[in-house]
């Protein structure tokens, strides 16, 4: 099998780390290009910090990274694990130069051209590629998908279980892992021992406008947001990876709580339906036990994209609550834009062809919307 070439922006921070650990070995892609600061630049990647247990892949280690203007040397598909302080104009510039830009960042996540992706909440969204191709002008394969915030990609997997029974209300309370802050993150003395109540960059918000966005449908060139209403409150606690979520939710239809456990366990679409080499399968996975999920047991399970769900119950204000769990840095970054990249070319390759075509530039992004059965 011929693998597709791929780049990563910001190859030398936490995300970027996770990409290449993730893609080592994969059936589809093979990383030929590395992108970094200025102070990275021009080093040979086997010779700067590698902080993952895995080990650096050795064809990886011996690439040369290169500084971020350097877009004309990219291969036509690359993810972005770049800082919002500079991935906004430079995806933008790659994706002007003709390149497919699968992105962290959280920079272009609410642009109504920019698809917000998670493949087994809203493959149907790929269709805004197109439109955001036309409006733009972008040539080649050139355009932006994007994927969610590190808490949002759990809360909305779980909501996407749900939505059968019309979802009206949400209420979310987050314990996010320290690895979401990045390398080196928050200071060892703030953090032990300790609870953060407040994250900053508009963290909240983040939960609130993307899960409305995600669970929204896509109509005539743009996304309709889901019409429910969310309230995050979002912290820090001190694990190392896995964002916890305690949910209250809100269902008009009203179904027991056993529905609404073997709505989740049964949840499944069409990642899981392609095969896709990330998707987990199942997505969901309902715990029975009452203390359970837990990010030290649970969170490294399906290479860390499952997400997991336990402590299903009656909420006297909302009618049911739940705990849910996800690996912030692989389901929550690296992994989902790697799954999204996956959908793409599986798309593209429509189930007829064995194998992925190099040539990204007639990338395909319409399709049926899904229906997810419990």
């Amino acid at each position: 099998m011929e693998r597709i070439d791929v780049g990563i922006l910001g190859a030398t921070g936490t995300v970027g780390q996770q990409f290449i650990a993730l893609l080592a070995g994969h059936p589809w892609f093979r990383v030929s290009w590395l992108a970094a600061s200025e102070r990275s630049a021009g080093k040979r990647y086997g010779d700067l910090a590698w902080r993952l247990p895995s080990p650096l892949p050795a064809d990886v280690a011996r690439l040369e990274v290169a500084p971020l203007d350097a877009f004309d040397k990219a291969p036509s598909l690359v993810f972005s694990a770049l800082d919002s302080s500079v991935a906004g104009e430079a995806e933008t510039t790659f994706a002007s130069s003709g390149r497919l830009v699968v992105s962290n960042a959280r920079n272009h996540r609410m642009d109504p051209l920019v698809p917000l992706l998670i493949p087994e909440v809203n493959p149907d969204h790929l269709s805004l590629l197109d439109d955001q191709r036309r409006a733009r002008g972008l040539k080649g394969s050139g355009g932006i998908v994007t994927n969610p915030n590190c808490a949002a990609i759990n809360i909305a997997v779980v909501l996407a279980g749900l939505r059968q029974f019309e979802i009206t209300r949400v209420l979310v309370t987050t314990l996010q892992a320290l690895s979401g802050a990045g390398y080196p993150g928050v200071a060892s003395l703030d953090a032990l021992g300790n609870v953060i109540p407040y994250i900053g960059g508009g963290e909240e918000e983040k939960v609130e406008t993307e899960t409305r966005k995600l669970l929204g449908t896509y109509e005539s060139g743009a996304v309709r947001n889901a019409p429910f209403t969310v309230s995050a409150t979002t912290t820090r606690v001190p694990v190392a990876d896995g964002h916890t979520a305690v949910m209250s939710v809100e269902l008009a239809k009203k179904p027991s709580l056993e529905e609404v456990a073997a709505a989740l366990a049964a949840f499944t679409s069409e990642p899981q339906q392609r095969h896709l080499p990330l998707a987990p399968n199942p997505p969901i996975v309902v715990h029975a036990a009452q203390d359970r999920p837990q990010p030290r047991l649970d969170v490294q399970h399906g290479r860390g994209m499952t997400v997991h769900v336990g402590r299903i119950r009656s909420c006297p204000i909302l009618g049911y609550k739940l705990v849910a769990l996800g690996h912030n840095v692989v389901r929550g970054a690296a992994g989902a834009a790697l799954l999204n990249a996956e959908l793409i070319v599986a798309r593209q390759r429509s189930g007829a062809d064995a194998h992925p075509h190099r040539n990204l530039e007639t990338v395909p992004a319409v399709g049926e919307v899904q229906t997810h059965q419990a």
